[in-house]
């Protein structure tokens, strides 16, 4: 996924079905400047993260 796309996401206020190394996640916000996103897994919201945008895929 690319930056802009991740930030679109983030801005939706609703649900896009993203995962992140096969699993469903949620975009918190995203940092453009170091290309990464802070993501938490729906089936664990307490689990919060940065992640490279790179690694997100939209289905």
């Amino acid at each position: 996924m690319n930056v802009n796309r991740a930030k679109e996401i983030a801005n939706m206020g609703e649900m896009v079905n993203v995962q992140y190394e096969g699993e469903s996640i949620y975009i918190q916000s995203v940092n453009e400047e170091q290309g990464t996103a802070r993501i938490f897994p729906l089936s664990n919201p307490q689990a919060e993260k940065n992640v490279p945008v790179d690694g997100l895929f939209e289905e």
